[in-house]
């Protein structure tokens, strides 16, 4: 790692483009302050509302949440600024992709329609471009909220560490599905079991694994709770463990959860609220994976979606959509809890964080 890599950090910054947004921002994190620092832009990029990187750091992919035909696009990396460049875009063959991942090979990216409730496969080309699609698979199910749920709604697809299995939160159906990836041919076959059930009405949203690969956790939008699971990676099989809520006792107001994910060393984890405008805050423990819950620290700023953890474990970004702000805030290491660093950078409407080492 060089010294610039040690002090700064590119943040790639996806949002909705419904108002000033005109795309895709490229922020530098400076490690001694928490600071955001502005780079780039890269414009004409329609609601690039998730991205991903792939594992070589060299190109970037981002939905382009739009309905009723959605697509997603390609940018390369520039190794000397980070700055993006557009490769092309392809269909996602359904309505308001919202999440997608690159697999641990860089050949394949995977990604969720929320809107058709279906999840889709596309190889990458030898440029880090867009290739042909190799599988798109339906969801079924509906569940008990007559607004939300009255069909499938794939709000997120992850792999496991080993890159074998795929699985997919569905608000819509209340259920994690479950698949086998065959990452020769980029194919999505039913796990077994199929699917995991979650509690009627909870709107699983995000779904992680925990560093170690034993446990899972997912985050439910409309029950505001997060859930623990056991994973046994050889069956490909969760075991649910554990459900608390996001919120502090007492608040009964209106709230839907976004985004979770796991500090580096695995000993916390965090979810996010909007409408309490909050993170939770949890400690993991390593012997059993289960929760317990150490608090909320207000994101300062209204409608939380995504938010992310630098690769160090040193800060947490929180994207505020709705006040066009992210926030820097400085994680404890021993107690897990947020500091505020008085940082906070104006971003119109962000949704997603991606953050890496700067190379240059």
């Amino acid at each position: 790692m060089t010294a610039a890599e040690d002090n700064e950090i590119l943040v790639y910054i996806g949002t909705y483009t419904r108002g000033d947004s005109v795309g895709i921002y490229v922020y530098k994190l400076d490690l001694s302050s928490g600071r955001l620092e502005y780079s780039s832009e890269i414009a004409g990029v329609e609601n690039p509302s998730f991205l991903a990187l792939d594992p070589s750091r060299r190109r970037l992919y981002a939905v382009n949440e739009e309905a009723p035909d959605g697509r997603v696009s390609a940018f390369a990396i520039d190794p000397d600024s980070g700055a993006l460049s557009y490769l092309n875009q392809q269909p996602t063959g359904g309505g308001l992709p919202c999440y997608l991942v690159v697999d641990r090979s860089g050949r394949f990216v995977l990604l969720s329609n929320y809107g058709s409730g279906s999840v889709a496969v596309f190889a990458i080309e030898e440029d880090g471009s867009l290739g042909a699609m190799t599988d798109l698979v339906r969801h079924q199910g509906s569940s008990v909220d007559e607004e939300r749920q009255q069909g499938p709604h794939a709000h997120c697809i992850v792999l496991d560490a080993a890159g074998r299995r795929a699985f997919s939160a569905d608000l819509g159906a209340d259920e994690i599905k479950s698949y086998n990836f065959d990452a020769a041919e980029g194919k999505l076959r039913p796990g077994d079991p199929p699917a995991v059930k979650a509690e009627p009405g909870v709107g699983p949203r995000h779904f992680t694994f925990h560093p170690g690969g034993r446990y899972a956790y997912l985050i439910n939008e409309l029950g505001s709770t997060m859930s623990a699971f056991t994973y046994d990676g050889e069956r490909g099989a969760l075991e649910q463990i554990q459900t608390l809520s996001t919120l502090p006792a007492g608040f009964t107001a209106y709230n839907h959860c976004a985004d979770l994910h796991v500090e580096p060393s695995g000993k916390f984890l965090y979810g996010s609220n909007r409408g309490h405008d909050s993170l939770a805050i949890y400690g993991i423990d390593e012997s059993s994976g289960r929760l317990t819950f150490l608090g909320n620290e207000s994101t300062r700023g209204g409608g939380p979606r995504n938010f992310a953890i630098d690769p160090s474990g040193t800060y947490l970004l929180a994207a505020n959509h709705d006040s066009d702000n992210v926030v820097t805030f400085r994680i404890d290491r021993d107690s897990g809890m947020l500091k505020e660093t008085g940082q906070v950078a104006h971003v119109p409407s962000p949704v997603c964080l991606k953050m890496e080492y700067a190379t240059f």
